[in-house]
Parts: structure tokens; C-alpha cells; sequence
């Protein structure tokens, strides 16, 4: 039985190998490739035994036919890994046990496509893919067209470096936007694909970015004696590296892994785990190899933020502005801590650039923890079908119409347009009515007639009790909330008028420029358009909105209500941070990341949200991430919080 179950797994990962390597079309996340992977290395352990076709004989992939094979001059190897801090810390504890004086690099560990450099007499004479470890693909046409590798160095001895070809997540976000027809699935997939591509044209599209980590061969071994001689190598010669953290012991290290876990999210490109290497050369050279692994690094693998799953229907659903967007219905699976079962896709174009059918296999993603996001089609079904796109709306029936991408339902009265509208109105940025859940507004819409947000303001005592959740002390808590929130800001005001495609930065804009709710009604498009990075699309919006009667009648309604308006002014004159651009980034722990860009922009500073030449200033928590480097690179000042703090506090 357990042979058979070795044979199956053995003819499983073939199988996706195949998809992954050699079609560049991976139809299983690498979380589930693992688990076979590491069920047949369990197996094979269990019963002493390795058949001769086992994957686990090999480090790498297949040699692609179409490439010139080529010989590494140094045998590559992959990395021994474990997915828990137990078996990290016997690792690390039989190292210390065997060589105290060790120290230990931590790096991260990159979600690419592995390359191997050979440099002789200061020129770049070829670039090779792992292949299986002994013969890999000569794609030196297609690395060259990376700009951040250099194709001369001043350093004229013969030396071989490893690292790993990347496509950065903005540089994807922007590929799809000028390729819509010929979307990418990911950035791991997209990698693969144009190192891969025998038109280097087509690689140089995508501006892949390499980073390097290893010196596999130096002629001048005495150079280099430790991975932090590596690292200012690279520096030296302007390769592009990040820098690897130098630890002593476990603790450090658990720590650190755990910044690097949550740092990740805020990366520019894909890792999945950390990578942890004895620093000194000396102590690799006694530890050795096994016959697939070096026994002086581990590699540390994060919980899984990507899987595939089937993805079973999809349901269109209408919002609170009567866009009709469409709801991934998902066959159930955990994901980075969660059990997630839907997913949002923005528009039916979306679902067409995806190549998604109904059933079918998909990649769903999981970032930041935030609504997971289905990345595209995974492998399709026999009976899969192509998703039609609605022509009525799927609540009120409505003839549906298209605006841009997107569809919408016109029908004002629309009943689930309305529900998404009160849930609006009564959040806590809107008008701040606490104790009313959906379920709750579901209610109040069919048995107690609520149609608008005014509505909610003539609700007794003698209709809540009505509703089969509302006892003495829920309905006397309701009457006070709603009391209480007859008192509200002009921002809050607004927000909970549900603006089309106006969020709250672009409301408090609207604010510091007209003054008053009034002023920015009797506005003009062109006067609107002058606010800050308002365009002409949003003021037509909000001026088409602030046009429409009906608005009108529903805000005097409000008004009617006992509603009063107040205006905050935050002001605060500051003449060194007027103009000044500023990033955050990292954790800040007097503040949260709203309370400082409130505080920053009321002072008159602009807040950014990525490093540019143009920042004035980068202001850091803990875990800041690759944004800190990068404000480094640029030669831009930096504050860590205590800084900060000190400055807005100065008299």
C-alpha cells in the first residue's frame, strides 16, 4: 500500500512539474505541491526505501528543449526546510552544539526563478537557470535584458553568483495595465515565463529585476571568508542585494523571522519564507552537503498566503451606488489562518481577463489580511462553462447598463441598493449609529418600511419592539444613538451620503478647499477639479450627485430631522512640514497610520504612499520594510517615530 501511495505521489508531482516547469503554467499552489512533496519524502524515510523515478532524487526542474544546456561549474543545490520554529531551533541548536562560535545570516526568501551569473575578466559571459542542479538553460540573451544587473564589473577574476530573478508586484500591476489581453497570473509565474521566452523583446516587457545572494565561485577565495564579506561584495560592485541580518542565537532569530512574516506584506516583491545560513565559510566547509542540501543553511517556510480551490458559482451582487459587481462562490479552503469561501472580483472584464469558467480551478490569494483575491484560472473542468454576463439586475430586474468596465442597475429604488446604502449611512465613518448590524437594517427595511437613512430618525419605541432582536435595553440604546448622532462633523456628514466614488480623503480635500457642505454644492466641475488630485471624472460625479433634486430633498430631509452640521478645523500652522512630501511606513506605536496622515496633512504635508526622489521625508516605525532601504538608497532624511514625535511637539 504505502509503495502504490509512493508511485501515485511520484506520478502527481511529475504531473505538476511538468505544468510548472516546462509550460510555465503551475495548475497547483506551491503549499499543496509541498504537502505531496513532503508525504513522499515521509514515505521514502518511513520505508527505507527510493524508487529510482522519485523527484526527490533531484534538486530542480527539467531542461527546457528550445535552450542550450549548460554545465554548471559549480553544482547547485536546493535547501533543507522546516515550516515550524521546533524543528528550527533543533537546527539551530545542534549547530551551536557542534561550532559555538557560529553566527547565523537571515535573508529572505525570494518567490523567483533561480539564476546562476558567471563573470570573467570583469564581463558578463553567461547566465544559466538551476535546471536539475548539474545542467541548466542558457538564458543569458534574456537576463541581460534586466537593467539592474550589471553587464561589466571591476572585478576581473572569473566569479560565479546565484540569486533569483524577479518580477516586482508594481512592475506586474503596471504589465497587466498595458497588456489587459495577455494578463499575468503572478509574479513567480510571470518571472518564469519571460526568462524564459526565446524573444528576449518580449523579456525585456516585463522589467524584471535579479537579485543577488551567493558567491558560488571566486578566484580570489581569500576575499571572501563569510556571507557578510558576500554581502559588501555585492555592494562594492552594485549588484542589486538586500541586506541579510546578523544573529548569534535562537531567540534572535525566532524574532527576527517573526518581523520578517509580517514585514512581508509590505514588500514590493513575492517571499515565502526565510533563509538562515552559517555567516562563517570556515564552519560551512567542515559541515559539508548531504546528496541534495547544504547541512549549513535551512530555509524557513511562511503559511501559505496563495492555494487553489474550485470556484463553484458566481453570484452578482448590487451596491450601495448600484454597481453590480460579481462574488466568487468557493469551494471551502484555509488560507493564512482563515476558511474562505468567497471571493470579490471586480467586473465582468475582470472575470474575462482571468479566463475564469464556472466550475473550474482557481488561484486565490490572500494578502494583508484582507478579502482574498482570485488570481486567475488554475486548470478548467469538463463540464466547465463559460460566465455570462447579467443583463438584468440580479435583485429588482432592472435592465442593467455598462459605465467604463462596469455595470450598473439604475433602478434608485432597487431594494438591496437601498440595504448597502443605510449600512453605509450608519457605519461609524458615516453617521456613526452604533448597535445597527446588516441583519438589523435588513429588518427595518422589510417589516418597518426604513427606505432612507432619514427614515431612521422617525423609528419609536413601539415599531422597534416590532423587530425580534430589539428588547427594552436595545431599543433605549438605539434612541440614544440615534440622538446622539444628530451632532456630526461635515466629513462624517458627507461620507454617509454615499458619494459615487468619493471616499474620505477626497471629502476632507473637498472641505479645506470649499469650506462648507453648501460651497462644495453650488460648485462647478471646473472649480471642483482645482481641488488636489480630484480629476475631471470625480467632479463630474460630484457634481451630477449634488445636481440631482432628489439629493437635494434627501439631504433638507436630513436637515428636518435635527441633524446640525459641525465643521473641525485641524488646522494646525506649521511652517517646516507645509509642503512637504512624506511616506510612512512600519509600525508606529503612538499613533496609528491614520492618526499620523491626519495629523501630517493637517499640518500641510502631503502623505505618499510609496518612496519616490521626490520625498522630503521618510518617517519609520518598527518593521519599516523595504521602503526604509529604499529612502537610504536615495539619500532622502528619515525619522524614526521618537523623532517625529519630538518635532510635532516643539514649541
Amino acid at each position: 500500500m504505502k509503495l502504490d501511495r509512493m508511485r501515485e505521489l511520484i506520478k502527481l508531482i511529475d504531473k505538476y512539474n511538468y505544468y510548472y516547469y516546462t509550460l510555465d503554467k503551475p495548475i497547483i499552489s506551491d503549499y499543496e505541491y509541498d504537502k505531496l512533496y513532503d508525504e513522499l519524502v515521509a514515505l521514502e524515510k518511513e520505508t527505507g526505501i527510493t524508487l529510482d523515478n522519485s523527484p526527490t532524487l533531484r534538486v530542480g526542474d527539467n531542461v527546457l528543449e528550445g535552450f542550450e544546456k549548460k554545465t554548471h561549474k559549480v553544482r547547485l543545490f536546493s535547501l533543507d526546510k522546516v515550516n515550524n520554529f521546533q524543528d528550527l531551533e533543533k537546527w539551530v541548536t545542534d549547530v551551536k552544539t557542534q561550532y559555538p562560535m557560529a553566527t547565523f545570516d537571515l535573508e529572505y526568501k525570494y518567490d523567483g526563478l533561480k539564476i546562476c551569473c558567471n563573470y570573467n575578466n570583469g564581463k558578463l559571459i553567461s547566465a544559466v537557470t538551476r535546471g536539475n542542479g548539474f545542467i541548466g538553460e542558457d538564458v543569458t540573451s534574456q537576463v541581460k535584458t534586466i537593467k539592474s544587473l550589471p553587464l561589466s564589473i571591476d572585478y576581473k577574476g572569473e566569479l560565479i553568483l546565484q540569486g533569483e530573478g524577479m518580477m516586482f508586484l508594481s512592475d506586474l500591476e503596471n504589465y497587466n495595465k498595458m497588456y489587459p489581453n495577455e494578463p499575468l497570473k503572478n509574479a513567480r509565474n510571470a518571472v518564469a515565463g519571460a526568462i524564459r521566452n526565446l524573444d528576449p523583446k518580449e523579456t525585456a516587457k516585463r522589467k524584471l529585476n535579479l537579485i543577488l545572494y551567493d558567491i558560488l565561485y571566486i578566484e580570489d577565495r581569500e576575499l571572501i571568508k563569510t556571507q557578510k564579506d558576500t554581502e559588501e561584495f555585492l555592494v562594492k560592485y552594485k549588484f542589486k542585494n538586500f541586506a541579510g541580518k546578523y544573529l548569534k542565537d535562537f531567540v534572535s532569530i525566532k524574532e527576527a523571522i517573526q518581523n520578517m512574516d509580517k514585514e512581508r506584506k509590505t514588500l514590493d516583491f513575492l517571499v515565502d519564507g526565510a533563509v538562515i545560513k552559517i555567516n562563517e565559510f570556515s564552519i560551512r566547509n567542515e559541515m559539508g552537503e548531504t546528496s541534495k542540501f547544504p547541512r549549513w543553511a535551512m530555509a524557513f517556510k511562511f503559511e501559505a498566503e496563495e492555494i487553489s480551490t474550485r470556484l463553484l458559482e458566481v453570484k452578482w451582487q448590487v451596491g450601495r451606488t448600484g454597481k453590480v459587481t460579481p462574488t466568487a462562490i468557493l469551494e471551502p479552503v484555509t488560507l493564512a489562518g482563515a476558511l474562505i469561501s468567497r471571493a470579490t472580483l471586480n467586473n465582468y472584464s475582470d472575470i474575462l481577463r482571468k479566463q475564469l469558467k464556472c466550475p473550474c480551478r482557481v488561484f486565490l490569494r490572500r494578502s494583508n489580511e484582507v478579502i482574498p483575491e482570485v488570481l486567475g484560472l488554475a486548470d478548467t473542468e469538463e463540464d466547465s462553462k463559460e460566465i455570462e454576463k447579467p443583463s438584468k439586475c440580479p435583485c429588482c430586474g432592472t435592465e442593467l447598463y455598462d459605465k467604463g468596465p462596469n455595470i450598473y442597475c439604475p433602478n434608485l429604488e432597487c431594494p438591496e441598493r437601498i440595504k448597502n446604502q443605510l449600512v453605509h449611512f450608519v457605519s461609524k465613518e458615516g453617521m456613526n449609529i452604533e448597535g445597527i448590524s446588516e441583519n438589523t437594517i435588513e429588518a427595518m427595511y422589510d417589516k418597518l418600511g426604513v427606505r432612507d437613512g432619514a427614515d431612521l430618525y422617525d423609528l419609536t419605541g413601539e415599531d422597534l419592539v416590532k423587530l425580534d432582536a430589539f428588547k427594552d435595553k436595545k431599543v433605549s440604546n438605539f434612541l440614544k444613538n440615534i440622538e446622539n448622532s444628530k451632532n456630526i462633523s461635515a466629513e462624517n456628514f458627507l461620507y454617509a451620503l454615499s458619494i459615487p466614488n468619493v471616499g474620505k480623503k477626497t471629502i476632507k480635500d473637498l472641505l479645506n478647499y470649499f469650506g462648507t457642505i453648501d460651497n462644495i454644492m453650488q460648485a462647478s466641475e471646473e472649480e471642483i477639479v482645482k481641488v488636489y488630485q480630484i480629476g475631471e471624472t470625480i467632479a463630474k460625479d460630484i457634481k451630477n450627485f449634488f445636481s440631482d433634486e432628489k439629493v437635494k430633498q434627501y439631504i433638507n430631509k436630513l436637515y428636518s430631522k435635527g441633524i446640525k452640521i459641525f465643521y473641525k478645523d485641524n488646522t494646525i500652522k506649521d511652517e517646516f512640514w507645509s509642503g512637504k512630501k512624506v511616506v510612512l511606513t512600519g509600525t508606529l506605536s503612538g499613533f496609528t497610520r491614520n492618526e499620523a496622515t491626519e495629523l501630517l496633512e493637517n499640518m500641510g504635508a502631503q502623505v505618499l504612499s510609496n518612496v519616490s526622489s521626490q520625498c522630503d521625508y521618510v518617517i519609520y516605525g518598527e518593521n519599516p520594510g523595504s521602503k526604509l532601504s529604499k529612502a537610504q538608497n536615495l539619500n532622502i532624511k528619515t525619522l524614526n517615530e521618537a523623532e517625529f514625535t519630538k518635532l510635532i511637539k516643539k514649541d
